[in-house]
């Protein structure tokens, strides 16, 4: 750099460029200078505050860990503290009162107590739909023998007999509602081989109050002509033709314009001989000949004796219980078919009747009168008139897996079946098999807890769901009601006919010839 070059650079430095930058210099010290000072003053205030509350929590007095002496001993300055607690639900429910529902009101029949709010629970389909709570009245009842589903069902319809019910059974396979029947003044109506009762199945039945002739005429004729096609299908075990349905109306129309008190065998006569004006070129006698020999059964073969003349048996609506026992017949599942047919027949007119009052309508050991289609069609009709006629149906099953026994995979009759759970909006599960806890709880949407609950159930418990509620409920006889609904007496009378009196209480023949 040259002498001049060196002396220009100096002038640059110290003229106001520099001036300039030597304030800014100066400005940046103060305010560092500043901003220092204040944070060791708020630090040092700080300091002093924690000094200040240091020293008055050290001159603070507080009371010993035991507590103070004299009157004032065993308080502590801690806070109190109590060990966690586990307890039952039914224990605790003083505490939280809130672990079931308030139930179903108490209007209704006394069933037994609710195990979840140790209440009593009381039921009444007519009363439920009359508050709404459910649309539906019927009823299914399922559970495994020795359960205690028979004493529950007739509990039910008893107790109902003082709110001024009445009580029919169309079936009763076993012969366990007689016995109740005839306690509380009704009527059973007992038919086999070797009795003298008859059953007409052509008599007109109870005719309703307040029916014209014209219309009375006009339902006994469909009844019938329903009924003799019923029983027909049910011998042959098929549908009908329409040849064969010609020639069992012409033959019944003969029939009952010919004679006062038309039977069966006065059909079967006309049906395999026809009247000669009907069958000009004998065409009715061959489309005949198939169903006419099948309701010849009924009367001249082994089905003979129970249909083939006039009724000496009544079927009497005014009565608090009527019942059809058919204990008498119940190894031969077709005759047991064909008398529900026709004991339904009977019971359709005494339904119909408006003044009739409310009803109840059981059908025990359902899954034999499910398997044939009139009866199962019979009972599908009920079940969704039930509202109309004011009755409330009960279906009685040993396992809700009886329902996929009943015709062929998607055909009608399961359809049929299928639609009976659906009618009923009540559906009460007593103990069922581990094998059925599955096909029980997808029929009937139960949750994970209510299928938990079934096989821990014992005699007498059920779980009811009552549309989308539950319950479960211990059901309870009087000492009266346990002596009429036993159903265990032959098992027991039994057991002492082999008896020895000679052999003490307790000690069996083995035991004692040993």
């Amino acid at each position: 750099m040259t002498g001049d070059e060196e002396k220009l650079h100096t002038t640059v430095l110290v003229g106001p460029e520099g001036e300039r930058r030597k304030h800014r210099k100066a400005r940046r010290k103060a305010a560092t200078e500043i901003e220092a000072d204040a944070r060791r003053t708020r630090k040092n205030e700080a300091k002093a505050t924690w000094e200040a509350e240091r020293a008055a929590e050290r001159a603070t007095t507080y009371l010993p860990a035991a507590g103070e002496p004299g009157p004032t001993a065993l308080r502590t300055p801690g806070r109190f503290r109590l060990p966690r607690h586990q307890d039952t639900s039914a224990t605790l429910a003083g505490q939280y009162p809130f672990l079931a529902e308030a139930g179903l009101g108490s209007r209704g029949v006394f069933v037994g107590q609710d195990l979840y709010s140790g209440g009593s629970f009381v039921y009444d389909p007519w009363e439920l739909y009359r508050q709404g709570i459910i649309t539906a009245p019927n009823i299914v009842l399922a559970g495994i023998v020795g359960s205690g589903k028979s004493s529950l069902a007739k509990s039910l319809y008893t107790r109902s007999l003082p709110f001024g019910r009445r009580v029919y059974v169309p079936g009763d396979p076993k012969g366990e509602h007689t016995a109740v029947a005839e306690a509380v003044g009704g009527k059973a109506i007992v038919l086999g081989h070797g009795m003298t009762a008859r059953l007409n199945p052509l008599d007109e039945g109870h005719r309703p109050s307040a029916i014209s002739d014209l219309e009375w005429a006009t339902q006994v004729a469909a009844r019938r002509r329903d009924l003799i096609g019923a029983l027909a299908e049910t011998v042959l075990d098929r549908v009908l033709t329409p040849l064969e349905h010609t020639a069992i109306d012409l033959a019944l129309t003969d029939t009952v314009r010919t004679s006062e008190v038309p039977i069966l065998p006065m059909v079967v006569d006309r049906i395999l001989a026809p009247n000669p004006a009907d069958d000009a070129d004998g065409r009715l006698t061959e489309d005949g000949r198939l169903v006419g020999h099948a309701l010849r059964r009924l009367v001249a073969g082994d089905l003979q004796g129970l249909f083939d003349g006039p009724s000496t048996v009544r079927f009497d609506p005014s009565l608090p219980m009527v019942s059809l026992d058919l204990s008498r017949v119940a190894e031969n599942s077709t005759l047991i078919s064909v008398l529900m047919t026709c004991s339904s027949a009977w019971m359709e007119s005494a339904l119909s009747d408006p003044n009739g009052g409310q009803r109840w309508v059981i059908y025990d050991e359902a899954w034999r009168l499910m398997a044939y289609p009139s009866l199962l069609r019979r009972m599908d009709a009920q079940w969704r008139l039930s509202r109309h006629y004011g009755i409330a149906n009960m279906l009685i099953f040993h396992k809700l897996s009886d329902l996929d026994n009943v015709g062929d995979q998607g055909s009608a009759m399961r359809a049929l079946a299928s639609s009976l759970l659906a009618n009923a909006e009540t559906r009460i599960v007593y103990r069922q098999e581990p094998d059925q806890l599955g096909g029980t709880a997808t029929a009937l949407g139960l949750t994970g807890t209510e299928q938990k609950i079934i096989p821990t159930l014992g005699t007498g418990q059920g779980l009811w769901r009552i549309k989308d509620r539950s319950f479960v409920v211990q059901h309870q006889l009087h000492p009266n009601e346990l002596t009429t609904f036993d159903t265990t007496t032959r098992m027991i009378t039994k057991n002492r006919e082999f008896r020895n009196p000679d052999v003490p209480s307790g000690i069996s023949n083995d035991q004692e010839e040993s």
